[in-house]
C-alpha cells in the first residue's frame, strides 16, 4: 500500500461557518463529494480524491466482511457491528449476547473500557460500582463480531486485531471491492483495529452499493449480505448510535443510511444509491450533517422539507448562558448549490 500525501488548507472549501451573537466565530473547511445512483459524480467541494481514514463510517463494510465469514448475526447484531454506540444497557445487552452465542466473554474483546455515552448506563455502572467497561466502548459489537468469526473459522481470536490476521484481511477485500479503490494507507483505529485510507469518492460509491443492494432483487449471496447489512441500520437505527442521535435520527426520519466516523467524517446514501461523503479538515463533526444532507437536498436525492424538519432536530443552536445564542449555518461553498 503506497503511502499519499494527506488533505491541506488548500485542498478544502468552506462548508459551514459558527454564529455567535451576530459574530463569525469559526468556520468548518473540508471537502465533500455527492455521487448520483449510477455512481457518476454529481457535486464536489475541495479534494475527494485524496485518501481519508474512513474510521467508523468503514463499520458497515467491517461488519459486511464479518457475514461473509460465515457469522450468523441476525436484526440488531448486525446493527451493533456497524455502530458507534453510546453504551446504553440495550446496546451492551446485545453485544454481550453476541459474546455468547460465540461461546466468549466480556473478557476476550480487545476495545478499551470505556463509560458509556448513555448518562441512564453511566450512572447505572457507578451505581453498581462496576466501572468502565470494555462491553461500553463504542466500537464492542465490532470487535464481538470479529470474535464471532474467529469463533466459526478456528481463528486465533488473541490477534485478531493484527493487520495479517484472516478477518481483517477480509475486511480489507471488503473495504477495497466496494470502494472500487487500492487501500492506500492502513493505520490504527482509536478502538485498535486496523483502519484504512480511501478517497471521500470511495467511500459514497460502497455506501450507494450497500443501499442499493437492499432494494436490487438480491440475485446473489453477496448482495444478500450488503442488504442485510443495510437493511438492519434502518431497522434497527437505535442500535447503530443510540435514541436521539443524529444518524439514528436522519435513518429513522429519512430512511436512508448515515453512519458518522471520528474526525469529521459522515456519509449517507439514499435507496437509490444518491450518496454524498465529507471530511472536515479540522476533524469537528458538529456541521457534517447539515452538509451532507443539504448536498443531497441540492442534487434531487431527498426532499427539502423533510430534510429541513431532520435538520431542526439534530443541529444544536450555539448556546449561551443556557439559551441560544447563534447558530452552526452553511459555508458559502454549500449556500451555492441551493441558488
Amino acid at each position: 500500500m503506497a503511502s499519499h500525501a494527506t488533505f491541506t488548507v488548500d485542498d478544502a472549501v468552506e462548508l459551514a461557518v459558527i454564529e455567535r451573537s451576530g459574530f463569525v466565530e469559526s468556520r468548518h473547511i473540508g471537502s465533500a463529494v455527492v455521487l448520483a445512483g449510477d455512481g457518476t459524480v454529481v457535486t464536489t467541494l475541495g479534494d475527494i480524491r485524496t485518501p481519508v481514514f474512513g474510521r467508523s463510517s468503514l463499520k458497515p463494510l467491517q461488519a459486511l466482511a464479518t457475514l461473509r465469514s460465515g457469522v450468523p448475526l441476525r436484526g440488531a447484531q448486525v446493527a451493533l457491528a456497524c455502530a458507534s454506540h453510546v453504551g446504553s444497557l440495550d446496546h451492551m445487552d446485545v453485544v454481550e449476547g453476541m459474546l455468547k452465542a460465540a461461546g466468549l466473554r466480556e473478557s476476550d474483546l480487545q476495545c478499551p473500557p470505556d463509560w458509556p455515552n448513555d448518562e441512564d448506563a453511566r450512572a447505572w455502572l457507578i451505581r453498581s460500582e462496576t466501572g468502565q467497561r470494555r462491553l461500553a466502548f463504542n466500537c464492542s459489537g465490532k470487535h464481538a463480531g470479529f470474535l464471532w468469526a474467529c469463533s466459526v473459522n478456528g481463528w486465533d481470536r488473541r490477534s485478531y486485531l493484527e493487520p495479517n490476521h484472516p478477518i481483517q484481511q477480509r475486511v480489507r477485500e471488503t473495504i477495497e471491492e466496494y470502494t472500487d479503490e487500492r487501500i492506500s494507507h492502513l493505520g490504527i483505529d482509536g478502538c485498535g483495529a486496523p483502519v484504512a485510507a480511501v478517497s471521500l469518492t470511495g467511500l459514497a460509491r460502497a455506501y450507494s452499493r450497500l443501499a442499493k443492494a437492499a432494494g436490487s432483487g438480491r440475485d446473489n449471496v453477496g448482495d444478500a449480505r450488503a442488504a442485510t447489512i443495510a437493511t438492519s441500520m434502518l431497522d434497527y437505527a437505535w442500535a447503530v448510535q443510540g435514541r436521539g442521535r443524529e444518524n439514528t435520527v436522519v435513518m429513522q426520519e429519512l430512511g436512508i443510511l448515515a453512519k458518522g466516523g471520528a474526525e469529521g467524517v459522515l456519509v449517507v446514501s439514499t435507496a437509490h444509491g444518491a450518496a454524498a461523503a465529507v471530511k472536515m479538515l479540522d476533524g469537528n463533526a458538529r456541521a457534517a450533517t447539515l452538509v451532507a444532507l443539504t448536498m443531497l437536498a441540492a442534487a434531487d436525492a431527498v426532499d427539502v422539507p423533510d430534510v429541513a424538519r431532520v435538520l431542526e432536530a439534530v443541529v444544536e443552536p450555539i448556546m449561551g448562558g443556557g439559551r441560544p445564542v447563534g447558530r452552526i449555518r452553511l459555508g458559502r461553498a454549500v449556500s451555492a448549490l441551493l441558488d
